[in-house]
């Protein structure tokens, strides 16, 4: 699940991305309203973080611009901007919310679950195919008797492979599903996520399909 998140304040982005990770979100971190109104249009996102106070366009304006051309990305205002009048032109244009900071991340985080209830993406339901099952609250994954808290990227490798159960992912198609864009990765990033999660369970937890990709079993139940 990928979060985009808009924001010029450094310290304010670097916390977000850690937070986020932490949380089990591919997270990507612009810090331009022009990139950010790209980014948005793009499709990549399920949920956009929009701080409004951005260099060569404001947040109002990326707003109103992905609105208008009937985007319906998902997408919270998170700003210092607190006159109730900043908050309803805000919810106007088309958020979905808006938190002023400073705020707690627990916050934010119930804020962005709730949203994503509201789209159908919530991250509380657990993922199975009958094999194994994740729990996205959590990060536990039980296969085959075994169970296991995964780390972030390992838990985001098999949620994007469970996602649709029987299909393959290639390795572009994992990478942007785990890392953010600007990320640093290496070329065999991906091997080391799925050996790593092969070590804790069995090798057959993901299937490798040579020259394509990796899959997971569709619903065996």
């Amino acid at each position: 699940m990928h979060i985009l998140t808009i924001e010029d304040d450094v310290m304010i982005g670097q916390s977000l991305i850690r937070g986020l990770e932490d949380a089990g979100f591919a997270v990507d971190w612009v810090q331009d309203g022009l990139l950010g109104q790209a980014c948005i249009e793009s499709g990549k996102y399920t949920l956009v973080l929009l701080d409004l106070g951005l260099p060569n366009q404001s947040g109002i304006e990326v707003l109103q611009a992905v609105r208008r051309r009937g985007n319906r990305t998902a997408l919270i205002i998170i700003t210092a901007q607190d006159e109730i009048d900043d908050r309803v032109r805000g919810l106007d244009i088309g958020a979905d919310d808006y938190l002023v900071k400073p705020f707690g991340f627990k916050e934010l985080l119930a804020r962005i679950n709730s949203i994503l209830r509201q789209y159908g993406v919530s991250k509380a339901s657990f993922l199975s195919n009958g094999e194994m099952r994740l729990d996205p609250k959590t990060q536990a994954v039980s296969y085959r008797g075994k169970s296991s808290i995964l780390p972030p990227k390992e838990f985001s490798l098999l949620c994007a492979l469970m996602e649709h159960p029987g299909s393959v992912l290639s390795r572009t198609q994992i990478e942007e599903k785990v890392y953010g864009w600007n990320e640093t990765m290496k070329s065999n990033a991906v091997e080391v996520l799925i050996h790593s999660i092969r070590k804790k369970f069995d090798v057959e937890i993901i299937r490798n399909v040579r020259g394509i990709g990796w899959m997971v079993p569709r619903n065996l139940s």
